[in-house]
């Protein structure tokens, strides 16, 4: 014989509605983004300013050939970004936070047809030697191309079977580099 409580089924109504509302809270993006990354720049936001800056959107030619890696921990940038050209043949744009100890970033173009009249001389697949240079120094190590690439071209390559690719640019016929600054 089972008791039943009068107020039961409402109490597990009022139960089930606070769950829920904490369900919604927990789940908005607004409520998401900020309990995740406080005072960090949204990548979304990046790829928005490289829109407007290209006038293409991602993955079209004179675009970004993909949407910045939202891996990237960048802080949030009270000044408008700055947006520039890297190098003559349009293969990356310069992102810059202008604030006191700003950040950049280089975000690779989908060149398109460019890319092909330029002459591919890294193959997908290809193994690479990829170079981390800097002010007075240069590390590198063997790597595969994971995607084919012009002279000046950003490509992805990855140094181990399992690690993260890295964004590297063709220096030559297997040679990319990662400039740190």
């Amino acid at each position: 014989m089972t008791k039943r409580c009068a107020h039961s089924p409402r109490l597990r109504s009022h139960a089930a509605q606070a769950v829920l509302s904490l369900l919604v809270a927990l789940s908005a993006p607004s409520v998401r983004a900020q309990a995740m990354s406080p005072g960090l720049q949204d990548p979304a936001a990046i790829d928005r300013a490289v829109s407007a800056f290209t006038g293409q959107p991602i993955g079209v030619p004179g675009g970004a050939a993909r949407p910045v890696d939202r891996r990237l921990r960048l802080a949030a940038c009270a000044a408008p970004l700055a947006l520039s050209w890297r190098g003559d043949a349009r293969a990356s744009i310069l992102v810059e936070c202008p604030d006191a100890g700003g950040w950049h970033i280089f975000v690779a173009t989908a060149l398109g047809d460019r890319q092909s009249s330029a002459g591919i001389v890294i193959e997908r697949g290809q193994s690479v030697t990829v170079a981390l240079t800097g002010d007075g120094f240069s590390v590198s190590q063997p790597a595969e191309a994971l995607e084919s690439g012009a002279v000046g071209a950003w490509i992805r390559v990855r140094t181990v079977a399992k690690s993260d690719p890295l964004q590297a640019r063709v220096v030559r016929p297997g040679l990319v580099e990662v400039p740190v600054e």
